[in-house]
C-alpha cells in the first residue's frame, strides 16, 4: 500500500491531527533554518567588516623594519602581543611570504599572488591554516619599504562556528517542542473542528437505527458546520413531512376505496348467492345490481388513474412537452362534458390560445373542471366556458362553495361535507392545481362574480394568441 492510501485510510480525526502537525512543524522549521541562515550572514558579514578595518599595512610595516619578516621555514618565534589578533603574513610579487605575526601561517593562494602582482584588488575568502584551522581571509595590497605586496590577514571562523552551533542546537530544541506542541495542538483542533461532525454522525446513526425524523442537530453560528446542521435540519424534516404527506396519502386513499369496494363486494355477493341458491333476481334488479357494479368498477378506476398521477413526484420529468393549443384543448372536454351531463346546457366563448404544456395533461385538468361543473349542476342548469387572455373560466350555476371550505378545495382527499354523498375520489382538484403549476400557471376557485349561485373554477396559463412560428402546436388527444 502506497504512502498516500495508508494516509487516505486513517480516521479523519488522525489524518487532521496529523496535517496540522506536519504544518506547524514544517513551519517551525522554516523559521529555524531562516533565522540560522540570517544569524550567520550577519556574523560573517561582521568577521569581514572587522577585516577591512584592520589597519594591518601601518603595524606590519612597523614590525617589518624593526625586527623583520621571519621565513617560515622553521618554528615560528615568540613574538610580543599585538593589535592586530590576527594571522598576519607578507606576499612578494614573486610567491615567497613572510609570517608577521600569529600562531601559525597561511597558505599562499592565487588570489593572494594576483593581489601582490596588482593583477587585482582587495579580496576576502575562506581557507585554512598550515595547522588546519578553518579562518576567514582577506588579502590587500600593501608598500613594504616601497615594494609592492600583498598584506594577507586572517580570522578563525571558529569566532562565529561556535555562536552558530549553540544556536542550531536551540533551534533544534525549539523545533522538536515546536513539533510536540503542533501535535498536541492537532488533536486538540481535530477533536474540537470536528465534535459537530462526531453530533451528526450520531443523529444520522440514530435517525438509521430507530428511523426518528424528528431528531435535530443545534445549528449555532454561521460556519460551514453550523450550514450542514441546518442542511440536515431542513432534509430531517423535509423527509418528515414526506413520510406524514405519504401516510396520509395511504390512508385516504384506503378510506376512498373502502366504499367502492364494499358495495362492488355486496352487489357481487348477491349475484353470486343467486346463481350458488338458484333464485333468480328479478331482471330489474339485476339490471340495477351489474349497472351499480360497472358504476363502481368505473370510479375504481378513476381513483387509482388519480393515485398515478398524483404518485409522479414533481421533479420527474413530464410527457411530451410542445405549444399546445389551450382552446382546442378545452373544445375537445367540452365534448366529452357535454355526454356526461346531457340535461345541461353549456354556452362556451373560446378565443385561440397557445401554450407551452404536455397535452394529455392539460386535458384532464379542463376535464376535472368541467367534471365539477356537471356534477354541482342542477338538472336543467347550465354551465358557461370562456378563454380570454390566457384565462380559462369555467362557470356553474350550483349550490356554491361555502367561503370557509375554497382554502381547502385543492388538497388531496378533501370533499367537502355537501359533496360527500357524490360520486369522485376527492383528488381532480388536486391535479388541476398540480397541472396548472407544471405549466407556470395557477388554479383558482371562486365564488360567482356576478353575484348570482355558482362558482367559478379559473385556470391561468401564460402562452400567446398565436403560435410561435418555428414550432408547430400540438395536437390535443382524442377522447376514446
Amino acid at each position: 500500500m502506497s504512502p498516500l492510501a495508508r494516509f487516505r485510510a486513517l480516521p479523519l480525526r488522525s489524518r487532521l491531527a496529523l496535517l496540522v502537525t506536519v504544518a506547524v512543524a514544517l513551519a517551525v522549521a522554516g523559521v529555524a533554518a531562516v533565522s540560522w541562515v540570517m544569524v550567520r550572514t550577519q556574523l560573517r558579514d561582521q568577521l569581514d567588516s572587522a577585516l577591512r578595518a584592520t589597519n594591518a599595512e601601518a603595524q606590519a610595516n612597523q614590525v617589518y623594519r624593526s625586527i623583520g619578516c621571519v621565513s617560515v621555514t622553521g618554528a615560528l618565534p615568540e613574538r610580543p602581543a599585538n593589535n592586530l589578533s590576527a594571522q598576519v603574513q607578507i606576499v612578494r610579487p614573486d610567491g615567497s611570504h613572510c609570517w608577521i605575526d600569529g600562531r601559525s601561517t597561511l597558505r599562499i593562494s592565487s588570489i593572494d599572488l594576483e593581489v601582490a602582482q596588482r593583477r587585482r584588488g582587495a579580496a576576502l575568502y575562506d581557507a585554512t591554516t598550515s595547522d588546519g584551522v578553518a579562518v576567514r581571509v582577506y588579502t590587500q595590497p600593501a608598500l613594504l619599504d616601497g615594494g609592492p605586496a600583498a598584506l594577507t590577514v586572517a580570522k578563525p571562523l571558529a569566532d562565529i562556528d561556535k555562536p552558530l552551533s549553540t544556536l542550531a542546537w536551540v533551534l533544534l530544541l525549539v523545533c522538536g517542542v515546536g513539533v510536540v506542541g503542533a501535535g498536541a495542538a492537532g488533536l486538540w483542533v481535530a477533536r474540537t473542528g470536528l465534535r459537530p461532525v462526531d453530533e451528526l454522525t450520531d443523529a444520522v446513526e440514530h435517525i438509521a437505527r430507530t428511523e426518528d425524523l424528528t431528531v435535530r442537530i443545534p445549528d449555532e453560528g454561521d460556519d460551514e458546520i453550523a450550514r450542514l446542521s441546518r442542511s440536515f435540519n431542513s432534509m430531517t424534516a423535509a423527509l418528515a413531512s414526506s413520510q406524514e404527506r405519504q401516510a396520509q396519502l395511504i390512508a385516504d386513499a384506503g378510506h376512498e376505496l373502502r366504499t367502492p369496494l364494499t358495495s362492488l363486494r355486496t352487489n357481487i355477493e348477491l349475484l353470486a348467492r343467486s346463481e350458488e341458491t338458484g333464485r333468480a333476481i328479478p331482471p330489474d334488479d339485476r339490471r340495477e345490481l351489474l349497472a351499480s357494479v360497472k358504476a363502481q368498477m368505473t370510479e375504481l378506476a378513476s381513483l387509482i388513474g388519480d393515485l398515478q398521477e398524483l404518485s409522479r413526484p414533481d421533479a420527474a420529468p413530464p410527457g411530451p412537452l410542445g405549444v399546445v393549443a389551450l382552446h382546442e384543448i378545452a373544445a375537445a372536454a367540452l365534448s366529452r362534458a357535454r355526454l356526461r351531463g346531457p340535461e345541461l346546457v353549456f354556452a362556451s366563448d373560446l378565443e385561440p390560445w397557445y401554450v407551452r404544456g404536455e397535452a394529455a395533461a392539460l386535458e384532464r385538468a379542463v376535464v376535472n373542471v368541467l367534471d365539477n361543473a356537471v356534477k354541482f349542476s342542477p338538472p336543467g342548469g347550465s354551465v358557461e366556458v370562456t378563454l380570454r387572455a390566457g384565462e380559462l373560466t369555467v362557470r356553474d350555476h350550483g349550490p356554491g362553495i361555502p367561503a370557509d371550505d375554497l382554502p381547502h378545495v385543492f388538497e388531496r382527499f378533501w370533499r367537502s361535507p355537501s359533496a360527500r354523498a357524490l360520486p369522485g375520489s376527492g383528488l381532480g382538484l388536486s391535479i388541476v392545481a398540480r397541472t396548472a403549476a407544471r405549466a407556470g400557471g395557477s388554479a383558482e376557485l371562486r365564488a360567482a362574480t356576478d353575484g348570482g349561485p355558482g362558482t367559478e373554477a379559473v385556470l391561468r396559463i401564460p402562452g400567446a394568441p398565436t403560435p410561435p412560428p418555428s414550432e408547430p402546436s400540438v395536437e390535443p388527444p382524442v377522447d376514446q
